[in-house]
């Protein structure tokens, strides 16, 4: 039922320009866990983690785990006590689920933007929150490259916020965690 709701899902997506997939999947819990688990292949976590990072009950957090799981979307994996989960990226609709997703995050429009005008453009890293698959309001990124036009950041910055509706933070040419990141974009 769930892998139905889905396919219909992405046809829907596919037919319109512009979409809220919060419109679309009215489960906030499972539209939380698709961000977490598809912004990122990297991400994981489990049960109790996810209930406190989301600030939601662990029944609702067990009943969308489940839910999907069951559909193939994700997969567990036994870690010492408890069971991980994360994206499975096997599954025949993983890479359209996390195009959306991103989409959905505005990840296209910001790489987009940036690219734009920015100059020698290396790299597109997104860092912070969002990195780790929490939609928390504030995007961080950061750009590497050569002769970058910084003082377009200033202007890009109120535009993307604008298209995405996101707060987002630029950081040029710094060193960055990789473990804690997504590139976006690399040349």
């Amino acid at each position: 039922m769930l892998l139905l709701r889905v396919r219909v899902l992405l046809l829907l997506v596919l037919c319109t320009d512009t979409f809220m997939l919060d419109n679309l999947i009215t489960s906030k819990t499972r539209l939380k866990l698709l961000v977490k688990f598809f912004s990122n292949v990297n991400n994981q976590g489990h049960l109790r983690g996810l209930a406190d990072e989301f600030g939601e009950s662990t029944n609702s957090i067990r009943k969308e785990l489940n839910n999907l799981s069951h559909a193939g979307f994700l997969v567990k994996v036994a870690e010492k006590n408890r069971i991980e989960y994360q994206a499975n990226p096997h599954h025949p609709l993983f890479s359209n689920l996390q195009d959306i997703i991103r989409n959905y995050l505005g990840f296209d429009r910001l790489v987009e933007a940036v690219l734009e005008r920015m100059g020698e453009v290396n790299e597109v890293i997104l860092t912070g929150d969002y990195a780790q698959g929490i939609d928390s309001g504030t995007i961080e990124v950061m750009i590497k490259g050569e002769a970058l036009n910084e003082s377009y950041l200033e202007h890009l910055t109120g535009r993307i916020e604008e298209l995405i509706e996101r707060k987002v933070k630029f950081k040029v040419n710094q060193e960055i965690d990789s473990k804690d990141c997504l590139t976006l974009f690399k040349k």
